[in-house]
């Protein structure tokens, strides 16, 4: 990507969304941040890395300070990473965002992966298990660049 995007920093970006990671990583650099690492997990329903897994890479990592974890419905990817997170001990700050809250049930939106299949797995249910963890959720994407600022100060 163009430098204008990513700049080296200290937020760790997560996400299921190749648009809104690059969104992210923008928000972030037009706060005055820059990008520690991006890893783009895709949403398709064969997983290679899990959220958690990925959330635990930077969660570990020394020059990430904060974390960015954009999910989108279905699965329980999100809501694992968020349980460990706690679990953890809430060592840095998580932003989250959850794509797909305007999705009708039962149809499967964008990435094959992103249908609802059960009560837990909708936008709004992820949104209260990831804020009951600890993490700040915003409700669009347009406000991620700004909670970041909010949490780092």
């Amino acid at each position: 990507m163009p430098g204008f995007v990513f700049k080296k920093g200290k937020v760790g970006i997560v996400s299921k969304s190749g648009t809104l990671t690059y969104e992210a990583a923008d928000q972030v650099v037009r706060q005055g941040f820059g990008i520690t690492t991006a890893i783009g997990i895709g949403g398709d329903p064969i997983i290679g890395t899990t959220t958690k897994e990925a959330v635990e890479l930077l969660m570990n990592d020394p020059e990430t300070e904060c974390i960015i974890m954009i999910g989108e419905i279905g699965g329980q990817l999100e809501a694992d990473a968020a349980k460990w997170i706690k679990a953890d001990g809430n060592r840095k700050p998580v932003v989250g965002f959850i794509a797909g809250e305007t999705a009708p049930k039962g149809r499967t939106m964008g990435h094959a992966g992103a249908i609802v299949g059960g009560a837990d797995d909708t936008a709004e249910a992820k949104k209260r298990i990831m804020r009951e963890h600890g993490i700040h959720v915003v409700d669009s994407p347009a406000e991620i660049g700004k909670k970041v600022k909010e949490v780092l100060g």
